[in-house]
């Protein structure tokens, strides 16, 4: 079946150039998702495999050539597990659903409420009420139909979050509770998946990742048995652009875990002060 499906791939391919004029060849989405239902696989099997013969995915040409045709299919091929659907976990979903990870997970348990409404790019009024979860799946479906979303729409704690997040290459932490993040931390220890997570307040905002070996949350917090449920984002508020470009530093940082990539914020902190215009990344050891 293989060469089957490269003979179609080759059929329907044509040529194009990039903005500065180099050549590549290209597969419209419209053909991926044709050639999805007449072989009977996934729209992302028929994206790796045209990948393989350097025949790129259109929605995927601008991705190039920061990323090789063997990157994008890496990403593909990956996993990505997203916990809490706000303004951090929204904005990452979106993100990594253009970039091309071929299966998210998302996970979440609230509903949309009016004072989302600054900072959560899924949440609209008509929205108010419903389900973050399903909202977020139908607005990864919108985006790229040929990736694998999956949504849990419950809330995750320490007795169901290895098994909600297992098998996964990489997990997102976009909560905004201090003890479930380090619930999501052990689960990503006990399933041996890297973790990302930030945290945002007023105009603050952090980033690391984790590996299943590192102290991680730990360096940060202090002892969880002494900490409170929510940070200082209770009294500070927290702001869009704080918000998205916090999410964008996560899913770069899921994007180098992903293809062994550039220098990770690995046992290193990675802070943001929007109004005095600082960017600093710490030394956690």
């Amino acid at each position: 079946m293989k060469n089957d499906i490269i003979n179609k791939v080759k059929e329907v391919s044509v040529r194009k150039k990039f903005p500065d004029g180099s050549l590549y060849t290209s597969i419209s989405i419209e053909h991926i998702i044709n050639l999805s239902d007449f072989f009977q696989l996934s729209g992302r099997h028929i994206e790796i495999t045209a990948l393989d013969e350097n025949i790129i995915p259109e929605h995927y040409v601008r991705n190039m050539n920061t990323f090789s045709p063997k990157d994008q299919s890496i990403l593909l091929s990956s996993r990505a597990s997203i916990v809490g659907l706000g303004g951090l976990g929204g904005t990452v979903t979106e993100i990594l659903a253009r970039i091309g990870i071929g299966t998210l997970t998302l996970i979440e348990a609230d509903t949309f409420e009016e004072s989302n409404l600054n900072r959560q790019f899924l949440s609209t009024h008509r929205l108010l009420d419903t389900s973050k979860t399903n909202t977020a799946i139908k607005r990864v479906r919108e985006i790229n139909p040929t990736i694998t979303v999956e949504g849990h729409d419950e809330l995750l704690d320490d007795s169901n979050a290895a098994s909600l997040t297992e098998n996964s290459d990489v997990i997102v932490d976009c909560l905004d509770n201090i003890q479930t993040r380090f619930f999501l931390e052990s689960a990503a220890k006990k399933v041996g998946s890297p973790l990302v997570s930030a945290a945002v307040a007023g105009v603050y905002g952090h980033v690391i990742s984790i590996f299943p070996e590192d102290t991680g949350l730990k360096l940060i917090y202090g002892d969880s048995d002494i900490l409170p449920q929510k940070g200082v984002e209770t009294s500070l508020g927290c702001l869009p652009q704080v918000v998205t470009l916090l999410a964008a530093l996560e899913t770069s940082e899921v994007v180098k875990i992903l293809l062994k990539k550039g220098s990770v914020l690995r046992n290193k902190l990675g802070i943001i002060d929007l109004m005095d215009n600082i960017f600093e990344v710490l030394d956690l050891l």
